[in-house]
Order: structure tokens, then C-alpha cells, then sequence
């Protein structure tokens, strides 16, 4: 009798867990919803606003479905031809400087791992060092001139290619993924520091090289500030930066001018606005989906072991 009464004591309690944590799951899933909504509305709505009249989107209207729909913001963006340079300046930007970018990060992050680098704490320190202080940009311009880096194709993806924080987020990868023992047996097996790295390392590191690549690869494609300051020749501009130009021209324009030309060019400023983002950002979001799963596999990883 003892045992049956409790496990009839046990019973509500069990059901008053699986209660607890079955509204405690249903709860989680209703603040991701909610979360999801807050982080993707406002890219919908940039979407919807860039087939919207201005006029309708300054005055709240709105919300859910363009109003008083338009491709007028496409058409005049696309009057402008330069911004095929800039597409085909950009998508070889990003592709050369996240070429370099993982040779030179992912090349460092395994030397600063290994435990046999002599060193190894004083170069740690000298990257940690550049993440917090810089030379400042007088300094850098004057380097860059030096080298006869200025107004060239090679000043967008060779001086800035040393990433310190993916270079301490790939070592810490390696120190916390890669097993020592693959080392050492690599090295009964007659392998050096060199082939074990590009044969053994690299292909046990996807997940984190696809992390560095898509950080590397989304800065070159937003990067506008150093083709500002360090390029001159209108053949080399980036397309952020062409489209920054064109809207500061309209700006302009419609900022000096009167009457009806002056509200003319202010409608097309207003409406050419949500088209810009749309046009570059598309791109670069449609490679995200390839590289999600190791992103959240090289971010979790480290998280995880380290």
C-alpha cells in the first residue's frame, strides 16, 4: 500500500511539470515569433515602401502592401549607368579582398594557435592590441600613398585585409575544435606544420571559414568610406558608393531649386531612397541562405567547447 500511495503522490506532480514546461515552450515560441516580426518587418517594409509613393509613406499609410504602387524609384535609379561600373567594381571587390582576407585571417588564426609558435602570447597581444587602437587615418593615407596603393584597384583589398577579431575567432575555433592528437599522428605519418594545415586542418574547418568568409565578403560589399578617402578615379567606385553620390546629388537638387522643378527632385530623392537599399542589399542577402548552416555551426561550435 505504501508504494502505490506514493506513486499516486507522484503522478500530479509529474503532470504539473510536463504542464509547466509545455507553457513554458509555448511561451519561447511566441517571443521567436514576436522577435522574428520585430527584425523582419522593417526590411518588408523598406520593400513595400520602395514600390510606394512617397507621399503615402511619409504620412503613415503604409503598413502591409505598397500604396499607390510605383516602379518610378527603379526607373530613375537605373538611368544612371555608372551603377553597373559599381555593381561590377563591388562583386570584385568582395570577391578578391574575401579571397585575401581568408588567406591572410585564416593563415594567421592557425599560427597563433599552435602552442609550439614561439611567441605566440606577444603576437596575440599585438592583434588584440590593433582592435582597440590604430594608427589614424593621416598616418594610413600616408602609408597607403607610399606604396603607391592610392587611387588603385589594390587599395580596396590588400591594405585592410588583417581582420584582428576574426583572426581571435578562427584561433579560438582551432584551439577548441581540432584535436591535438591529429597533430600528432600527423606527424608519426612524416606531415609538417604546412600539409597538415591545407590538408587535415582546412577541411575540418568549413564551418568557420564560411563564418569568416560571409563577415569578410559583407564588409567589402558595404564598404564605401575607404573608396571615399582613397580613390579619385570614378571607374574604380564602388557601387555604395556611386549610390551615395546620386543621392546626395538629388539631395541637392532638390534642396537648390524652387517651385515645381524643387518638388520634382525632392519626389524622386524621397522615392529613390528605399529603391538604393533594396538594390544593394539584395544582392549579398541572397548568399546568406548557402553559407546558414555553417554559420550557425562555426558560431555554436566555438561557443560550445571554448
Amino acid at each position: 500500500m505504501g508504494l502505490v500511495e506514493v506513486r499516486e503522490k507522484r503522478a500530479p506532480r509529474q503532470k504539473n511539470t510536463r504542464s509547466s514546461d509545455k507553457a513554458l515552450e509555448i511561451g519561447l515560441y511566441v517571443f521567436a515569433v514576436l522577435m522574428l516580426i520585430v527584425l523582419i518587418y522593417p526590411l518588408y517594409f523598406i520593400i513595400i515602401a520602395s514600390f510606394s509613393e512617397p507621399a503615402a509613406v511619409a504620412n503613415g499609410q503604409v503598413w502591409l502592401v505598397p500604396k499607390d504602387f510605383t516602379l518610378a524609384g527603379y526607373q530613375e535609379l537605373l538611368k544612371h549607368s555608372n551603377i553597373w561600373i559599381g555593381y561590377r567594381n563591388t562583386i570584385l571587390y568582395t570577391i578578391v579582398g574575401t579571397a585575401i582576407g581568408l588567406v591572410v585571417n585564416i593563415s594567421a588564426a592557425y599560427a597563433l594557435s599552435r602552442k609550439d609558435l614561439a611567441g605566440r602570447k606577444y603576437f596575440s597581444l599585438l592583434f588584440i592590441f590593433t582592435m582597440f587602437f590604430n594608427g589614424g587615418l593621416i598616418p594610413t593615407f600616408m602609408t597607403i600613398r607610399d606604396f603607391h596603393l592610392y587611387d588603385t584597384f589594390l587599395v580596396m583589398v590588400l591594405p585592410f585585409s588583417v581582420a584582428a577579431f576574426n583572426i581571435i575567432v578562427a584561433r579560438t575555433f582551432f584551439q577548441s575544435s581540432i584535436p591535438e592528437d591529429l597533430w600528432e599522428a600527423a606527424q608519426l605519418d612524416g606531415c609538417g606544420n604546412l600539409r597538415y594545415f591545407m590538408t587535415i586542418v582546412i577541411p575540418l574547418s568549413k564551418a568557420v571559414i564560411s563564418v569568416i568568409a560571409l563577415w569578410t565578403a559583407v564588409g567589402h560589399w558595404n564598404s564605401y568610406f575607404n573608396a571615399l578617402i582613397y580613390l579619385k578615379d570614378t571607374s574604380l567606385y564602388p557601387l555604395q558608393l556611386i549610390l551615395r553620390n546620386i543621392l546626395v546629388t538629388n539631395q541637392m537638387q532638390s534642396a537648390m531649386g524652387t517651385g515645381e522643378a524643387a518638388a520634382i527632385a525632392l519626389r524622386l530623392a524621397n522615392i529613390m531612397r528605399y529603391a538604393v537599399i533594396i538594390v544593394a542589399t539584395v544582392p549579398i542577402m541572397c548568399i546568406y541562405p548557402f553559407v546558414q548552416k555553417y554559420f550557425n555551426q562555426g558560431v555554436m561550435i566555438g561557443a560550445v567547447k571554448s
